[in-house]
């Protein structure tokens, strides 16, 4: 929902991203072909529906969604869909794509529910002549497939779980292109919401972008799920094969050079590359590379004012700021409200019930926090009124709220799990990085309630994919609750969000957990519920930061954060903390005393 150049919850222009940018590129890319005498084609392959406010607009029975309004003004050719489609149910998604302007594609997502009519198609065809082509000269058939996440299901269980299953992204990849190949498709498109895989990949794998790229009779591949930025010298590939980032922020363009025969036409060349929206200067500024596209902004402007609007209505008030620069070495005053906003809501729930005399903890984890979405992606609320925008900038994702019963040995292990985006650290060495770029800073949970430390000298106990990876390692040191040691046989409520409650991020801790009944809820709403009041301020919120990192003397460490960071750095202990200036990628480099 990245579809304009705006930050929704800075309330301000944003440069980095936006379809209104790519839109100008995607023009620029249509004359090229018109002029070179070349058929083009524009294709989309998820998770459009979900990531800003301008998502969170009442969808009336007469209204369009944005995103097929912004579809339909850029004459898409075909989308496929991604994980991040379904968080808000498939009565949500029909309705959305009721008006979308082209084929809608999900290929190996297929209903068990026979009352579940899914709103889209498992492949598409389409028929389009060539510019140019000989008179006689048959149509170009294009045949064009989607595949997501298998783990989709997991993640979205309280929408999908028996209605829909989800099959293997490989092998439906190679029956669908088996199957386009025999309707005489004369080249295949593979939308492939799938990153790249670090490991082995498995026929359940979350990331099979290289296995679909080599399924013979696969022509050229739009990825994504991952944020990465392809093509890319580190990561060939033999076909055709782009990722465009985020947001907006590339356009990806395949060329492929066809020619005509006696059974129709066949690919002799290709090439592919990314066309950023915007480029960093040596001094780590922004400039953007193309405008809005002024039909484009005229054709969002009606959404775009209502959702400014919206965002505006006063919530509550924080006398402090709130922001997440700082969320993986120092205490996260955000991360903090929102673990009390899910005790609050979460605490009545428990009275009169068998858990009710268990401890109540609260996990929560960073949603905004840099990385592949850039410098600029980071919560920033200043002290003051808060309104509906800040309450998104505080909780990005439309999870809903759960609570999940687990002993102090799962606990253990779900703290390691999270450990497990941490380096590890040589004692005495300066300037290593701290964090592992291939773990993802959403799944740093922090469990409120409690009190430990993080030992980064320790080898990680778990593998990304929560697989054991060193039985003799333990980097969460004194756990207590209350004031004393934990024991691994204690049993605490934990309030959690659904997606980690359904087994997202691979914490295999939670596997086993019991999860209890409760009314659905948004934690969104919660959080909202709480700044104004209706829920009352709950035990959490005066306890002390959860967790530290064990000290390391003589230890230095590098953090990449947001240059709004440097407003707050006077709240840091400057013998521990330094500014190293910016990157060229913009990030602000600090470095961390252990």
């Amino acid at each position: 929902m990245s579809l304009l150049g705006y930050d929704y919850y800075g309330d301000r222009p944003d440069l980095s991203a936006g379809l209104s940018r790519t839109a100008t590129l995607i023009a620029q890319a249509r004359a090229e072909a018109a002029g070179d005498g070349k058929l083009c084609l524009l294709v989309d392959n998820g998770d459009g529906l979900q990531g800003t406010p301008l998502g969170d607009l009442p969808l009336g029975p007469d209204k369009i969604h944005p995103l097929m309004r912004a579809f339909s003004v850029l004459k898409y050719d075909a989308i496929g869909l991604g994980n991040h489609d379904f968080n808000y149910g498939l009565d949500y998604l029909g309705r959305a794509l009721r008006d979308a302007p082209c084929p809608v594609i999900c290929s190996n997502m297929t209903a068990v529910d026979p009352e579940v009519d899914l709103p889209f198609a498992p492949r598409a065809i389409l028929k389009r002549p060539v510019p140019g082509a000989a008179p006689g000269d048959p149509l170009l058939k294009i045949g064009l497939f989607s595949v997501l996440p298998p783990q989709t299901l997991q993640w979205d269980a309280h929408h999908l779980r028996g209605r829909v299953q989800i099959s293997p992204i490989t092998a439906t990849a190679e029956a669908t292109v088996r199957q386009l190949r025999q309707d005489g498709c004369d080249i295949v498109i593979a939308l492939a919401h799938t990153g790249l895989n670090t490991g082995t990949e498995n026929p359940g794998t979350e990331n099979a972008l290289r296995s679909v790229s080599q399924i013979d009779g696969v022509d050229a591949v739009v990825a994504g799920h991952t944020h990465l930025l392809l093509p890319c010298k580190e990561e060939p590939f033999d076909k055709p094969v782009v990722m465009p980032g985020s947001q907006g922020s590339h356009l990806g363009v395949i060329d492929l050079e066809l020619e005509a025969g006696p059974e129709g036409w066949t690919v002799t060349g290709s090439s592919c590359g990314l066309r950023p929206v915007a480029r960093r200067k040596c001094d780590g500024s922004l400039a953007p590379l193309a405008q809005e596209d002024t039909e484009f902004t005229a054709a969002l402007s009606e959404d775009h004012a209502a959702t400014r609007s919206l965002m505006e209505e006063p919530v509550g008030y924080s006398d402090q700021a709130l922001h997440s620069y700082f969320t993986f070495f120092a205490p996260d005053p955000a991360l903090a409200l929102v673990a009390s906003a899910q005790a609050a809501a979460i605490r009545p729930l428990l009275a009169g019930t068998a858990a009710g005399s268990l401890p109540l903890l609260s996990a929560v984890s960073p949603a905004k926090f840099g990385a592949r979405a850039g410098p600029a992606h980071y919560t920033d609320v200043s002290a003051g009124p808060l309104c509906l925008r800040h309450v998104a900038d505080l909780y990005v994702f439309p999870n809903e709220l759960r609570a999940v019963i687990v002993s102090g040995a799962q606990i253990l292990d779900w703290l390691e799990m999270s450990a497990g985006l941490f380096n590890q650290i040589t004692p005495g060495t300066s300037g290593e990085a701290a964090l592992d770029p291939e773990r993802a800073g959403h799944n740093f949970d922090i469990l409120h309630g409690l009190k430990y430390e993080i030992d980064l000298s320790a080898p990680a106990r778990f593998t990304p994919r929560g697989t054991l990876a060193d039985p003799a390692a333990h980097r969460i040191r004194n756990v207590s609750w209350n004031g004393a040691p934990m024991q691994e046989n204690q049993h605490f409520v934990v309030a959690v969000n659904s997606y980690r409650a359904s087994g997202g991020g691979n914490f295999r801790a939670l596997d086993q957990a019991a999860q209890m009944q409760l009314p659905p809820l948004p934690v969104r709403d919660a959080l909202r519920d709480y700044l104004a009041g209706r829920l009352p301020v709950d035990p959490l919120a005066e306890a002390p930061a959860p967790w530290s990192l064990a000290r390391m003397p003589g230890t230095h460490v590098q953090i990449a954060t947001g240059p709004g960071a440097g407003a707050h750095l006077q709240d840091l202990d400057p013998a521990r903390v330094a500014s190293n200036g910016l990157s060229a990628e913009g990030f602000l480099r600090l470095s961390v005393a252990l």
